[in-house]
This record gives C-alpha cells, structure tokens and sequence, in this order.
C-alpha cells in the first residue's frame, strides 16, 4: 500500500494516478483516508497531552507528599487521567482500523511507462522471440495428444476433486518433473538462491502482498484455521520477511521460490474449461528479488530478461507485452506478460507476469532496510520463471508432428530420458522453423 506520509504530501499525483487507471471513483477513498488521518493525528495529540499532564500531575503529587500538604485533590485528578487515554486510544485504535482498511484499497503508482488503456485490447507488444512453427499436416489440440498417448486423465481426477483437475501420468509426468528441474537449474545458474516454502500462510501474511480481492477470487482457504492456500510461492517468499530490517549490504537478496500453486479461477468459468491450460493447481518457478527504490527497474528488466531467455531456450515463439493502466492490478506499478505461440489455438497465451511492486508491498510488510541512520522501505519485485500446464500445452502443440508423436525440446531430453512422445512411424522432419 501507499504510505500515508506520502499521500499526505503527494495527494495530486494521487488523485492523477486513479484516472490513469480509469477509476475515478476511488479518489472519494484519498479525501477519506486523509480526514480520518487529520482526526487521528488530532487524538493522538490529545492523548500525548493527557500522558504528559498525567506526568506533571505525578510530580506535583510527590512534591506535595514530600512538603507534608494535601495532595487529594491532585490525586483524584490524576486518577481521572488513565480513564480519558483508554477511551482516546480506543478511538485511535479505531481510526487507524479504518485507516489502513482504505489505504490497502488504493492501488500502486504506476510507472511513466505504463501505456494508458481501458483492457487487455491496449497492451503494448514490445518485443518478439523465437520463431513460430509451420506445419504441413492438420494439428491436434493438446488434450487430444494426451490422451491419445495416455498421459492424462480428467475424467478420474474430476470424479474425486470435481472440474479442472487432472493426472498427469506416464511420460508426461516426467516431462512435467523435468521441465520444473531444467528451471531451477537455469535459475541458479543465474545467482538465485532456491527455496521451497510453506504451501500454506495466514491472512496476515496474505494482505502484505496481494490485493483483497484475492481472498474471495482467488484463495482456499482452510476451513476452522487462520490459513490459506497459496496462489504462488512469491507470497511467503516476500512475506517471510515481514517486519524486518534487512542490511543495505545483504541487498539485492534474489530468490527462486518452487512450489504447488492453488488458485480458485474465480470469473474463468466457461473459459479455457478443456485439458491442463486453466487449471485449479499447477506447479511453478517463480523469481524473486528485494532491493533498493533506485536499483528496481534495472532488476525489472532482468527478471522479464530471464523469462524470455527461459522459454526461447525451450524452442517457443512468442511476445512480451507491457500491461496498460486498465488492465493492471492494484499491487504492481508495471508488468509484463509473456505470452507464448500456441497454434492449435492460433492465438498467444499468457505463461508469464513479470512485476515490479515497488515499495507497496514493502509498506504493508513494514519490510525495509538500514541505510545509514536511516530506515526506508525496500522494492519487491517477482516474475515466473514456468509453471508446468501451460508450457506442457504449448510444446504438444508447437512440437506435435505429423505421425502423432510429440518432439521433446532439446534442453529437457537429458532431463527426461526420452527424445520423443509416442511411437513414429516416420523418421522424415515435419517440423519445419
């Protein structure tokens, strides 16, 4: 979230930034959040005036006692003095509740470079990678492949975990495994630490990085425990640092989070409902880096860097896009998309969200570092490096080839043991660059 110092201060830029985003209506939420910080600020002065009256009244009560005089009078007052802060700091209590409630609803500054736009029809390509495949033989979706080669079964996984659960089996299972390894291996050839974290954190931990929107849209949550699923191991890999100052030397720290995602695609109804590509759980690579206000957007770059470097090495095609105003969320002041070539479905996909949070996150953490005498907030940023669906759909689809067998791309062969799906009846290239 913002800080309130700053919107304080910046309250235009504030305000200019919710019309960038096309929400107008929420600039209602800045003039509140600042009426209920005018009032607090006011109690609070009350209430430091009370502790210090109540100090001076002390004095005065001991002076008398130690003059032989009568100090009832005194003591009553100051016996009053207690009572009016505990109701005051209710009030501040209170105050700063309503406070932070609309401050975790107000979304991020956005970056200069943001394209202004109302949807995802006004995002930005702004590069391309890879060569797309041409193919002289009609294509079989990604479900039909799988199937074919018994490598999937929806029907058993829906009977025991209901729609958009699957098996993975067979050689497709070690696929899945050995695309997850190539990744973390491709990470930490780049300096990133791997860890593997909690697969479940509590709502406080949630709301220090992710909107609240999330807990209804997106979350399971664990029935009779202050617990939720996570949606990436970005959230427990940021948020394990809450309330925590971190040493300027130890900065840059860049990590590589692996784990099993669990996410509710709530409003995806109806869309994309056929084989692995929308799916409820999914496994996933994700970078992660913290770090200093002035070095972000160089890591920024970096990260989508590694992204595209990642699935061109996997022999995919496919666009970085630059997220507009209308179709960003409230946590990031800049993303990028990676969207791969699927042909099947003659389309781009998204595999990728690359995103710089600047120091939103950092404020609802109170996550910061020493810098000098100085404390201040850190940047956070996170991108995926894969998941495991979605790229498994983009292979079958770009590397099927004409007797039905499905080409493994040439950095996973070793990882998998096998260089093709299926038994060919042909040994003739059809795949064609």
């Amino acid at each position: 979230m913002l800080d309130i110092n700053y919107i304080r201060e910046h309250t235009d830029v504030v305000k200019e930034n919710l019309a960038k985003r096309q929400e107008p209506e929420k600039v209602k939420w800045i003039d509140e959040v600042l009426a209920l910080d005018k009032e607090w600020r006011s109690v609070k002065g009350k209430v430091d005036e009370l502790r210090a009256k109540r100090n001076t009244l002390s004095q005065e009560i001991n002076k008398l006692k130690k003059e032989g005089k009568d100090a009832r009078k005194v003591i009553e007052e100051v016996a009053q003095v207690p009572k009016t802060i505990a109701q005051q700091e209710t009030k501040i209590n209170e105050l700063q509740q309503k406070i932070r409630s609309l401050l975790m609803k107000i979304p991020n500054l956005l970056h200069e470079t943001v394209p202004f736009g109302k949807s995802d029809a006004d995002n930005v390509v702004v590069k391309k990678f890879g060569k797309a495949p041409k193919f002289n033989f009609p294509l079989m979706g990604h479900e039909e492949l799988m199937l074919k080669h018994d490598l999937i079964d929806l029907e058993r996984a829906a009977k025991i975990a209901g729609a958009r659960q699957y098996f993975l089996k067979n050689e497709l299972a070690i696929m899945q495994m050995s695309l997850l390894r190539y990744a973390v291996d491709f990470m930490r050839k780049k300096g990133y630490s791997i860890f593997i974290p909690p697969f479940m954190m509590n709502r406080c931990a949630h709301e220090g990085v992710t909107s609240l929107d999330a807990f209804e849209d997106t979350m399971y949550k664990i029935e009779g425990e202050d617990l939720y699923m996570i949606a990436t191991s970005e959230f427990p890999g940021t948020a394990q640092f809450m309330d925590e100052v971190l040493s300027a030397e130890k900065l840059p720290v860049k990590l590589t989070g692996v784990s099993t995602c669990f996410r509710k695609e709530a409003g995806a109804h109806g869309k994309d409902t056929k084989g692995i590509f929308r799916v409820h759980q999914f496994n996933k690579v994700e970078q992660l880096i913290i770090c200093k206000p002035e070095d972000s957007w160089h890591f920024h770059e970096e990260l989508i860097k590694n992204a595209i470097e990642f699935f061109e090495s996997l022999g995919l095609h496919g666009q970085v896009v630059n997220i507009c105003t209308g179709d960003i969320g409230i946590v990031a002041a800049k993303k990028y998309d990676v969207n791969i070539w699927m042909p099947v479905q003659q389309a781009y996909r998204e595999v990728v969200s690359c995103s710089n949070c600047t120091s939103y996150q950092a404020v609802r953490l109170n996550l910061k570092y020493q810098d000098g005498g100085e404390k201040k907030y850190v940047h956070t940023l996170n991108s995926t490096c894969t998941t495991d669906t979605r790229p498994l759909v983009a292979i079958f689809e770009n590397f099927q080839q004409n007797d039905g067998t499905i080409a493994i791309p040439k950095v996973l062969q070793k990882y998998c043991g096998f260089k093709v799906i299926g038994k060919s009846a042909k040994k003739e290239k059809t795949r064609k660059k």
